[in-house]
């Protein structure tokens, strides 16, 4: 399909941000947007990572997608305050990379968290009768604690992940696994500190990303728009003025609060959909 605007989608660079925790909404849109850049004929793309980490799986999908586009154009990564953990991991999907000196990155692994509330149970005298299948498929219940042979279970999952994980940086980054396991034991780095180990190839800005990105595309940095690939907003967003208050349940909370307030909610709904699920996930 030819779309009418390749004409300027050729001389243009597509950009994408990412920001938050990523899972299944963030690998959608990024889907979505990968999709329509590769059909409009964007000759280059920029992406904005400012985020923690996220799932296993969505942080693969958007991975794979990365690195089979970047076959067709230049995908240069910036990483912004924070791009660690699920966020080096789709970081790895592009062919060149750009920290801050002082971005925070790394935290290269993988977790998995359950819940133990048995002695909470006991003392308001709540307990469940459980008919399963097999001795494992509770594994990770919330009401009692782990048995050694689900401990077993868990780590060589984790490890499999883990191994995953090291795997894709070594090949993105042109390193070898031991190398990059001398590094990726979940700590935290900054930029400069990436660069030394070679999971970044520069430092700077947003701005610099983007100017090496037209210049990698074959486009003057000073003449080359930059078409970014936004979020779509929730209609409450879309309404509201950015200088508004809102009410939310009969109290009146400024607009520029919402942010924050969203931030919150989305952290909150992820813990809660993600709890026993192998994480990508850098927590401070």
């Amino acid at each position: 399909m030819i779309w009418p605007f390749s004409r300027r989608s050729c001389k243009s660079i597509a950009r994408i941000e990412v920001t938050g925790v990523i899972g299944a909404a963030t690998r959608k849109r990024m889907l979505e947007a990968l999709k329509e850049i590769e059909e409009r004929r964007f000759p280059a793309l920029l992406l904005r990572i400012d985020s923690p980490g996220g799932t296993v799986g969505d942080s693969q999908e958007i991975y794979t997608a990365l690195k089979r586009l970047k076959d067709k154009l230049k995908i240069v990564a910036s990483f912004g305050n924070i791009s660690a953990s699920g966020g080096v991991y789709i970081g790895m999907g592009a062919n060149h990379i750009v920290a801050n000196p002082g971005t925070i990155t790394g935290s290269i692994g993988v977790i998995l968290r359950g819940n133990n509330l048995e002695r909470l149970l006991d003392k308001v005298g709540v307990s469940f009768k459980v008919i399963k299948s097999g001795p494992y498929k509770d594994i990770l219940a919330f009401d009692r604690e782990l048995t050694d042979p689900e401990k077993g279970i868990l780590q060589e999952l984790i490890d499999v992940s883990y191994s995953q994980f090291v795997k894709t940086v070594a090949e993105a980054r042109h390193l070898s696994e031991e190398t990059v396991r001398s590094f990726a034991d979940g700590r935290i780095f900054t930029g400069e500190q990436a660069l030394q180990l070679g999971v970044v190839d520069r430092l700077g800005s947003e701005e610099d990303a983007r100017r090496w990105t037209a210049e990698l595309a074959g486009l003057d940095p000073d003449k080359a728009e930059c078409i970014t690939f936004d979020e779509k907003k929730p209609l409450l967003r879309r309404l509201v003025p950015g200088n508004s208050n809102v009410a939310v349940s009969g109290m009146a909370y400024p607009a520029l609060a919402i942010p924050a307030l969203n931030a919150t909610l989305e952290w909150l709904e992820f813990e809660r959909s993600t709890s026993g699920m192998p994480l990508w996930l850098y927590r401070p």
